[in-house]
């Protein structure tokens, strides 16, 4: 069983909070998940059995609709968007929820979003991230294996027959498959966060879980040294593949049991 509600931000954007499972209290903590970038709440973690898994397990959870995205509102200027922004919404989430420790899964942007999280809010009490690697560190933080003006481009696009980066369309395909906005993903495109992450500031236990054929998180050892409490865990699959194989909603699940 679900249930939605709209958390108003400081900037007057709402945040749709989807809840799954029993009630916050007792036990473990709430699992909060983040999505990707042009997914949200069913396509990242419903549909490919997360959620259910999690419920199975007795955990309750909270996903987050990312501006921009999902039942969230989606204004279309890009001062409104950024992962770090979306970071603030995350603990402005935890604060709603009135609870002391939350355990925290991110995806691809969501993993971004959550890596800056747990580097400054200390109630992340364990943490798995995926979708992404080793040029977090390398380039300051979210570098993409897809050029940003390539991304806009192919978001604003009126033909997608003109788009050229394969990457870049791939995306636009998977946005127009979810109905996605996608002048607000541009929006977010255009404000990709481009500076450091404070990986050595997360206290977190951390799993980081990629796909084996996933163009966007090669050399993943690199992220995982360069976090304090970090393991990876390899899935079969690509960037948007991985999701959905056998063994990564219980990877989450277990080391969220933690």
């Amino acid at each position: 069983m679900s249930d939605a509600s709209k958390i108003p931000m400081d900037d007057g954007v709402a945040i749709a909070v989807h809840r799954f499972g029993p009630a916050l209290g007792g036990g473990l903590p709430p699992v909060v998940l983040h999505h990707g970038f042009a997914a949200d709440t069913h396509a990242n973690w419903v549909a490919p059995g997360v959620v259910a898994a999690l419920v199975d397990a007795g955990r309750a959870v909270v996903s987050v609709d990312a501006r921009g995205h999902g039942a969230s509102d989606k204004p279309h200027e890009a001062t409104f968007y950024g992962e770090g922004r979306m970071a603030r919404d995350l603990s402005a989430v935890f604060d709603w929820l009135e609870v002391p420790q939350v355990d925290l899964a991110g995806y691809s942007m969501g993993a971004i979003v959550s890596l800056i999280t747990a580097a400054a809010d200390p109630r992340i009490r364990r943490m798995v991230i995926g979708g992404i690697g080793g040029s977090v560190v390398d380039v300051g933080g979210v570098a993409r294996a897809v050029d940003r003006s390539a991304l806009v481009a192919a978001l604003r696009a009126d033909d997608p027959s003109t788009i050229v980066d394969r990457t870049a369309k791939q995306f636009r395909r998977f946005a127009d498959s979810t109905g996605a906005d996608r002048l607000a993903l541009a929006a977010q495109a255009e404000s990709i966060l481009r500076s450091p992450i404070a990986l050595s500031s997360i206290n977190a236990p951390t799993r980081l879980v990629v796909g084996d054929t996933d163009a966007l998180a090669t050399r993943p050892e690199r992220l995982v040294d360069a976090i304090p409490d970090a393991e990876l865990v390899v899935v079969p699959g690509d960037h948007l593949g991985a999701v959905a194989a056998p063994g990564f909603a219980p990877a989450i699940v277990e080391f969220l049991a933690g």
